[in-house]
């Protein structure tokens, strides 16, 4: 949990940072979607290449993006390993009864890099956006969905809360652990069965902590009668300036060499 990154801010006055929330989230959601239209090694070439060019203008250290990939490692190797070696096709390799296969080998590749460039492209945006930016925009860019009675201001809100405690878990979950080590508590010994049973004395503060820090914010803002709904205005009105603009034909164009690329099979 201390390797995870989205949820965090990282402070900063790049040209990414001061993008309008709503073209990051578009953006996002693009960028996400391109990912997963890998086939060929120029769509990975623009992909990647958007991605550098991105983390490079966000002024962001690479070795903080890294540190998202740390949190699911256990998820990348596996699925590595099973498209690796379920996949059929032409063998490379015999181990017996597995085999590898050349077009397993490609699988798994391009599986590993998907799910990594995602995890980095999902950093980015929370690193380079304020909770209450992200929500601002969120709200504001699924307003329409209001006409159906999808409840978009609570929806945000709620978003909102869940990345602010993220930061703040991460800080509880040392807190407890410190405090348990300075108990005597070991945590890193025994096979898998007594790790997870070790991990009691960890879980059940931290649930409690959670609980008590969510019913804290609940009297909070009933205290301050706070009320959601299309009565509140924000201090800071989103507009798009000349920059978003510029952002908004640059995704224009990314998405359509990806999506041309992915016709193309190239």
């Amino acid at each position: 949990m201390r390797d995870m990154i989205i949820g965090q801010y990282y402070p900063g006055s790049s040209l990414i940072h001061r993008l309008d929330p709503r073209v990051k989230l578009l953006g996002t959601l693009l960028y996400l979607i391109t990912v997963f239209m890998i086939h060929g090694p120029l769509s990975f070439a623009i992909v990647t290449a958007f991605l550098i060019a991105v983390t490079a203008v966000s002024h962001v250290p690479v070795k903080l993006m890294l540190k998202s990939l740390r949190g699911i490692m256990v998820i990348l190797i596996l699925t590595f390993i099973f498209s690796l070696f379920l996949t059929q096709g032409e063998v490379l390799v015999k181990m017996g009864p597995l085999h590898i296969t050349k077009e397993g080998l490609s699988s798994g590749l391009y599986m590993l890099m998907r799910l990594s460039w995602l995890v980095i492209g999902a950093s980015l945006m929370t690193l380079t956006t304020t909770p209450g930016r992200l929500t601002q925009g969120l709200e504001s860019g699924l307003g329409f969905l209001t006409k159906f009675h999808v409840p978009v201001h609570e929806t945000a809100m709620m978003m909102s809360i869940a990345l602010r405690f993220i930061p703040i878990l991460i800080e509880e979950e040392t807190r407890i652990i410190q405090a348990q080590q300075s108990r005597g508590a070991d945590f890193h010994t025994g096979n898998a069965l007594q790790r997870v049973k070790k991990l009691t004395p960890i879980l059940v503060p931290m649930f409690v902590s959670t609980i008590r820090r969510a019913d804290e914010l609940a009297l909070a803002m009933d205290a301050r009668c706070y009320r959601g709904g299309e009565s509140r205005t924000s201090l800071h009105p989103l507009s798009f300036s000349r920059l978003d603009r510029q952002a908004w034909i640059l995704l224009g164009i990314y998405t359509a060499a990806v999506v041309i690329c992915f016709i193309f099979r190239v």
